[in-house]
């Protein structure tokens, strides 16, 4: 079995388990470090770019930027170990030895599977920019200063709106930054483009959620002034005034490697869903001090 490694170079804990991850795997399976992480962490492991390495299965350690990072670069199915702040896409708690040598042993037993995430595209003009796992944001390029946007689907406008910006993100991105704009949360499996908006001027504060097979457009209406587009959080790009982004589902999924379903238990874990108990927690035994809806 051929498996990579990816860490976040400037994260010395990430550097640490993947030097734990190589030790770990030994003799067991062909292992290919990305070179960034090779230099880094000093392995003596064989090493290729990141794009070009070829492997059943990529371990990325780091962080959510680590893990998008990966995913934009390489479409080998991703196990996730988090070494980072929040790490809401890992799979793995770098933090639990025993339970990152277990996903190991499952690895190379084969004992897993591979759950395919929907992308968008995204272009301006004729210009492409990268996949994005989470969302394609349009931004004003001035702090505190709102634009002007019109939103299209399928090449129709539906509206314009006076804002800080735009989302535009996927139903992984839904429980990221367009979860901070109020946007609802979506279940992976339910696949939609999510629109919300970033503080609109005088209007209500409501997400929409469209067809993934439909085209999303937002258009930065305030000519002679300019906005910027960012993908992920990593990639950013100057925006025209009068210039759109086109968003459409990409044929390019985001490929997780999986041992079970943990989707609503991690969103438990991260205190994201909109309840504050969790199922299976013992009913209480006295019930006086609760407060009274007579």
């Amino acid at each position: 079995m051929k498996v990579g490694v990816t860490a976040n170079p400037h994260n010395p804990t990430a550097l640490g388990l993947a030097r734990r991850t190589v030790e770990l795997l030994g003799n067991r399976a062909e292992v290919v470090v990305a070179s960034e992480t090779r230099a880094a962490a000093e392995l003596p492991s064989a090493e290729a770019p990141l794009e070009s390495l070829e492997a059943e299965v990529l371990i990325a350690i780091g962080g959510d930027g680590t893990f998008l990072h990966a995913l934009r670069r390489s479409s080998v199915p991703l196990l996730t170990v988090n070494a980072g702040t929040v790490g809401f896409l890992a799979e793995v708690d770098g933090d639990d030895g025993p339970a990152l040598s277990a996903a190991l042993e499952l690895v190379l037993d084969g004992r897993y599977f591979v759950e395919d995430r929907m992308k968008l595209a995204s272009e301006v003009g004729e210009r492409p920019l990268p996949d994005a796992t989470n969302e394609v944001v349009l931004h004003t390029s001035q702090v505190a200063k709102m634009r002007r946007f019109e939103v299209a689907v399928d090449g129709r406008p539906i509206g314009r709106l006076h804002a800080d910006g735009v989302i535009v993100a996927t139903p992984t991105g839904s429980t990221s930054y367009a979860m901070s704009a109020f946007g609802p949360i979506l279940d992976p499996a339910v696949e939609g483009i999510v629109i919300t908006a970033l503080a609109p001027f005088r209007a209500p504060q409501r997400a929409l959620v469209v067809d993934p097979l439909r085209t999303v457009s937002v258009r930065l209406l305030t000519e002679g002034k300019d906005g910027i587009v960012v993908v992920d959080g990593q990639h950013e790009e100057k925006l025209h005034g009068g210039e759109a982004v086109l968003t459409f589902r990409s044929p390019r999924p985001a490929s997780f490697v999986r041992f079970g379903s943990r989707f609503f238990r991690r969103l438990h874990g991260k205190r994201i869903l909109p309840w504050s108990e969790e199922a299976g927690d013992p009913e209480p035994k006295d019930d006086a001090d609760l407060p009274s809806h007579a």
